[in-house]
């Protein structure tokens, strides 16, 4: 049977458990498992005789065989196989005595019981690597892993020369020396399961490279006459390969397990990168990753295939950058209205806000789709730079459509944008006196001035907008008949239209057939906008909120569905590091915004034991003085109910107990009886791994009966927002929290994207010590937003100098999401904080690390680079071709824009 990278391990192994098991792991190919790599390689196994044994600890060592016996256990099923050693002629070359020890091995399996009593037979020569314990004051060891030597002398220089055939039994080395530097050498160490150990992940490894390189026989299962020499007894059946790798020699130079798998495994790197970088050929690194020699040896080829992944995936990234300019798009060179918008704002832009705007303007006038990404910190101006861009393009005669990742989005969206764009009509027509008095921080205003003009009943028929949560779309009573009209370049007024999934179905139809005449307009949605009844024909350019909120095939569909891709701008407030863009968003253009508005106060944050109540009764008392001043409170939890085994909107898990708050006798019994019952309902302070258990999340419907009850809160109302609450529902808590009705919203993280209320100035975040560091950065930015002094309490029961307090510091010590964005990457990995869609957790990268690789990714998208100026299709590199090719079909994911 021919073996490749593609071929499937349940065509080679005959162990359907084990095909499994390693499935499940996520190993399906023999390339999926040569690139299954271990986390770690164990320290070299130390040669000692058996008289320098000490009792636990690892040692290898040869002898020979006195004798074996097998003895059925009659009260349990199986058999017990027990062999005498005897280390004398080892025990000579350490200068020291011999003696004896028992080797004992237990199975069910009748059939491994006689392969492996064939092996142990009486005058054998075995090489035996395990922990020594005592029994009966005999040396022991139980389950050791042994190789056996073949009688007579080997090659004159020791080197292993493969698996030697003799009569019917295969002996795993050639002398004494080479099975010693086999067993004994350092072994790789694999994340595993309940359901398949790390020392059988490596045994398939190996077989598998065995096999590749034709030196191999199809993995058996259970066959006792193919069963490799290491099997550990009490597996299904699973075969054992540690002692048929090739080994022994200290250079892989000529070891024919080398030279066959160099052949069956192409190098993918071009030949003048590996080279200069000093690295292995693929073969050989895969060889000295799941073999290695030394730690030395093992360190460097997983730095070959941590650089290789750079490359590929670098190269993907450039490759998709340069074939986006290859399509056609409509060019928007018409900023007439985009410019009349800037001047009508209350505010003056920031530097970086004018910087951007101009950038994206040079992109859109172009032929070819913009591919750009916008980072900014909370509350630096993004939404007004999307607007100028969607203007753009409106203002060019085409279309632009806004994607947001809930509909409280979409709808405070499509209010502001609208309230925006009739403050230009104001301007010029100097019908707007309140301009003066906006404030550049306070959204609301520009709100309110929207809702007075039109009130005026102005004849030029703006948009009347609402409370951006009262509402869901704008009203006007010349709205129906303005959102048909054919625009232009130089259109005063843009129709502003909201598409959401829980519109009525009337209201859903309208805008769909306003989006489908192809009429310049600014298009606000949800995930409405990837549904197959979406049609813009005219539709210029796409902007993604919060992008890492939606699946590539959805952002995808917005880009296929014209013949013509649209441009595309994609907006984030969650703070990435600069290494870390450059390896996920590498096909585009990057732009931050660093600089916030003008008036902005920076965000005072504290970090409150929980069970400190003369601190939490004090921050609750500061919060009430604020709600008397007028201002708003949020309260998060990352639980919706008690009783709820999920944890509510995010991902979160483990939480603290609430804790005594205040010197009222009433609360004292409140919590003592609340913490009384948790206790009784909680499990055992042991989980399955035998770590201890944490208490439960908090959850919201909790908190608000419990603060509630608070003499702090006396007469004040509480309001409460989750991700299960219907549209209406949500929109009308908005409303009255907004309104001060209910000036305290015990929420989920529901509010964490884009709820902007000017007047919340106090967050409170419980089980803060539970949650990433962007998004508790995320959180905090919700208060501060009007202008106003403002409190991020940060409730946590972290032990004192533990991570999870380290953590917390970090938040208290800056308001910089770039520090943050570090910090959250080298304290939780770039998977946690991107998520999968971003981060390669289900990508092809399996080595590369952002953080501590920035400089091999810098170095490889240089090199990469260099490369595609000289051969763009890759035609002289067809390993390196196919290799990007397959990472970019295996990883849509990865490539975010392509």
């Amino acid at each position: 049977m021919s073996i490749t990278l593609n071929t499937t391990m349940s065509s080679i192994m005959t162990n359907k458990r084990r095909v499994g098991a390693l499935k499940s792991l996520g190993v399906v190919t023999v390339g999926d498992a040569l690139t299954y790599y271990p986390f770690r390689v164990a320290d070299p196994v130390p040669l000692r005789a058996l008289r320098e044994a000490r009792i636990g600890e690892r040692m290898a060592f040869s002898a020979s065989v006195r004798g074996m016996r097998v003895v059925p256990m009659n009260v349990r099923r199986g058999y017990r196989l027990e062999a005498v050693v005897d280390d004398g002629d080892f025990a000579v070359s350490r200068h020291v005595a011999g003696a004896a020890a028992r080797l004992v091995f237990f199975s069910y399996k009748k059939q491994y019981v006689d392969w492996l009593s064939m092996r142990l037979r009486s005058g054998a020569i075995v090489v035996i690597a395990g922990e020594p314990s005592e029994f009966n004051g005999q040396l022991q060891f139980t389950h050791p892993e042994i190789m056996t030597v073949a009688p007579g002398s080997g090659p004159a220089d020791g080197e292993y020369s493969g698996v030697v055939q003799m009569s019917a039994l295969k002996y795993d080395a050639d002398t004494v020396e080479a099975g010693l530097r086999r067993i004994s050498r350092p072994r790789p160490v694999y994340h595993a399961s309940s359901r398949i150990s790390s020392e059988h992940i490596h045994e398939s490894i190996v077989q598998c490279i065995e096999l590749l390189a034709g030196t191999g026989q199809d993995l058996p299962g259970d066959a006792a006459t193919e069963a490799p020499q290491t099997m550990k007894p009490m597996e299904d059946g699973g075969i054992s390969g540690a002692g048929t790798a090739p080994a022994g020699a200290e250079s892989r130079s000529g070891n024919a397990v080398a030279v066959g798998l160099a052949r069956a495994i192409p190098d993918v790197l071009p030949e003048s990168v590996r080279e200069s970088n000093h690295l292995l050929h693929r073969a050989e690194a895969f060889l000295a990753i799941h073999d290695p020699l030394s730690t030395a040896d093992f360190k460097r080829a997983i730095g070959t295939m941590r650089y290789e992944e750079a490359f590929v995936s670098q190269t993907a990234l450039l490759q998709s950058r340069s074939n986006v300019r290859k399509d056609a798009a409509l060019p928007c060179a018409g900023v007439a209205l985009r410019d009349r918008f800037i001047e009508s704002l209350p505010f003056p832009l920031t530097g970086g806000q004018r910087e951007v705007i101009d950038d994206i303007g040079v992109d859109m006038a172009r032929e070819y789709p913009m591919q750009r990404l916008l980072q900014g910190e909370v509350g630096s101006g993004k939404t007004v730079v999307a607007v100028a861009a969607m203007l753009q393009a409106a203002g060019s005669g085409h279309q632009a459509v806004l994607v947001a990742p809930t509909q409280v989005l979409a709808e405070q969206h499509h209010a502001t944008i609208s309230a925006m764009l009739c403050a230009i009509d104001g301007v010029e027509t100097g019908d707007d006196p309140s301009r003066d008095a906006l404030s550049p921080n306070d959204p609301a205003d520009l709100i309110k001035a929207a809702e007075s003009a039109a009130d005026d009943g102005d004849a030029k028929g703006r948009t009347a907008v609402k409370h951006p949560v009262k509402h869901s779309g704008a009203r006007s009573g010349k709205q129906d008949g303005a959102a048909h009209a054919q625009s232009d370049a130089n259109t005063r007024h843009v129709p502003v239209i909201l598409l959401t999934g829980g519109m009525k179905l009337a209201a859903r139809r309208r805008a769909l057939a306003l989006a489908a005449s192809g009429d310049p307009c600014i298009i606000v949605a949800t995930h409405a906008a990837f549904s197959k009844t979406f049609q813009a024909p005219n539709l210029a350019l796409v902007v993604i909120d919060e992008q890492h909120r939606f699946g590539v095939e959805q952002r995808e569909s917005l880009r296929t569905k014209n013949d013509v891709v649209p441009h595309l701008l994609v907006m984030t407030a969650t703070p990435i590091p600069r290494t870390a863009a450059m390896t996920w968003f590498g096909d585009l253009d990057i732009s931050w915004l660093t600089e916030l508005p003008g008036g902005r106060k920076p965000i005072r944050t504290f970090i409150v034991p929980e069970d400190d109540g003369r601190m939490m009764g004090s921050m609750f008392a500061h919060i009430r003085g604020r709600i008397d001043a007028g201002e708003r409170a949020y309260v998060v939890c990352p639980r919706i109910d008690a009783d709820d085994e999920s944890d509510g909107d995010d991902d979160t898990s483990g939480a603290s107990q609430i804790g005594v708050y205040d010197d009222s006798d009433a609360y004292r019994r409140e919590s003592a009886t609340a913490a009384a019952n948790t206790a009784a309902s909680a499990p055992s302070q042991e989980d399955g791994d035998g770590a201890p258990s944490r208490p439960p999340l908090h959850s919201v419907a909790e908190i608000e009966r419990r603060l509630s009850s608070l003499p702090q809160f006396r007469g004040v109302r509480f309001a409460t927002l989750t991700g299960r609450d219907d549209d209406a529902t949500k929109q009308q808590v908005m409303a009255d929290f907004a309104d001060g009705a209910t000036p305290v919203l015990v929420a989920t993280t529901v509010i964490e994207v884009g709820v902007d209320v000017p007047q919340a100035s106090c967050i409170v975040i419980f089980d803060a010590d539970r949650y990433g560091l962007s998004q508790l950065h995320q959180l905090r930015g919700r208060v501060g937003r009007g202008g106003t002094d403002s409190w991020a309490f940060l409730i946590s029961r972290a032990e004192d100098g533990g991570p999870a307090q380290q953590r917390l510091q970090v938040i208290q010590g800056t308001l910089d999401g770039a520090q943050i964005a570090q910090a959250d990457l080298e304290f939780r990995g770039a998977g946690d904080v991107l998520g999968d869609a971003q981060s390669g957790g289900k990508s092809g990268l399996k080595l590369l690390r952002v953080v501590k690789d920035a400089k091999i990714i810098a170095d490889a998208r240089e090199r990469a680079g260099r490369l595609l100026a000289d051969d763009p299709d890759l035609s002289g590199e067809v390993e390196l071709a196919g290799a990007v090719l397959d990472f970019t079909r295996g990883n849509e994911t990865f490539l975010t824009s392509s």
